[in-house]
C-alpha cells in the first residue's frame, strides 16, 4: 500500500467547502475522491490538512491517500488535471512514508485574508476579495494585530460551540500590507479554530474602520466571549495560503 501526498489549489466559490457531503460534486474532497477512485479503480478516502468553509479558496491545501495503484506520480498529476474541473488543480503528487498524516503532522498554517479597499468593488476580483468601501487605517490594524500573537485562548474568536475542545492556539505572526486597493492580512499560526481567521479578519476590519479600539483586543481575548469580537468576515476573501510540516 502506497501513501501519496497531494498539494492542491482550488477556487472554492461554487463549492460547499472541503469536507465531503452527500453530494460529492459540491465539495472539494468529494470531487477529488471521485476522480481518484476512478483513476485507481478502488475506493479512495482523502485526508486533508484541515477543512475550508464554503466559498473559501486554497493556494496550498495538502492531502494524502493510501492506494494499491502502481501509477507513477507524474501520470497521476496528468490524470487529475484531465478529469478534475478547472477550479481544482493538483500541482504536486509525492509518495511519502506510510506514517505521514496530512492533518496530524501539521506544524503551521498560513491564511491570507484579502480585502478590496476602495469605494467601488472590482468585478474581476469580487470572488477573491472582500469589498470594504470605507477607508481602513492600516496603522491601527497593525497595532491590534500585535495582540493576537503568542499563545492565547481564542474562545472569543471562534464559532466553535463545544466546551470539550481546547481553544488555545499560538499565532506566530500577523502581517498586514496594502498596495493600491488591495489589502492583504496573513495569519500564521500552529492551528486555527472554526471561523477563527475570518473572525480575526472581521475584528481587524472593525479596528481599521474605527469601531473597535486596537487596545481592546487583550480584553476581548481575556473575556472568552464571542459576542465581544467583530463580525465573521465573508468567505470570499479567505485563502488557505500555506501548510507546513
Amino acid at each position: 500500500m502506497r501513501n501519496i501526498k497531494l498539494v492542491i489549489q482550488y477556487d472554492g466559490s461554487k463549492y460547499r467547502g472541503w469536507q465531503r457531503l452527500g453530494d460529492s460534486d459540491k465539495t472539494i474532497q468529494g470531487k477529488l475522491e471521485q476522480v481518484l477512485s476512478q483513476m485507481s479503480n478502488e475506493k479512495i478516502e482523502l485526508i486533508g490538512s484541515g477543512r475550508t468553509d464554503a466559498g473559501v479558496h486554497a493556494f496550498k491545501q495538502v492531502a494524502n491517500f493510501h492506494t494499491k495503484s502502481d501509477l507513477a506520480e507524474d501520470a497521476m498529476l496528468d490524470y487529475l488535471y484531465k478529469y478534475l474541473p478547472e477550479d481544482i488543480v493538483v500541482i504536486d503528487a509525492e509518495e511519502v512514508d506510510n506514517m505521514f498524516h496530512s492533518r496530524h503532522h501539521v506544524k503551521g498554517k498560513k491564511y491570507l485574508y484579502r480585502i478590496w479597499n476602495a469605494k467601488r468593488h472590482n468585478p474581476f476580483m469580487r470572488k477573491h476579495c472582500t469589498h470594504i468601501a470605507e477607508p481602513l487605517d492600516i496603522r491601527l490594524m497593525r497595532n491590534a494585530a500585535e495582540h493576537f500573537t503568542g499563545m492565547h485562548d481564542f474562545s472569543s474568536f471562534t464559532s466553535l460551540k463545544t466546551k470539550n475542545k481546547s481553544k488555545e492556539r499560538e499565532i506566530f505572526s500577523v502581517e498586514i500590507e496594502k498596495e493600491n486597493e488591495i489589502m492583504d492580512i496573513v495569519f500564521y499560526g500552529n492551528g486555527f479554530l472554526y471561523n477563527m481567521a475570518r473572525i480575526m479578519a472581521g475584528t481587524l476590519i472593525e479596528v481599521g474602520a474605527g469601531r473597535i479600539n486596537a487596545d481592546n483586543i487583550p480584553k476581548i481575548l481575556a473575556k472568552k466571549d464571542r459576542k465581544l469580537a467583530g463580525p465573521t468576515a465573508p468567505t470570499n476573501g479567505l485563502i488557505l495560503y500555506d501548510v507546513e510540516y
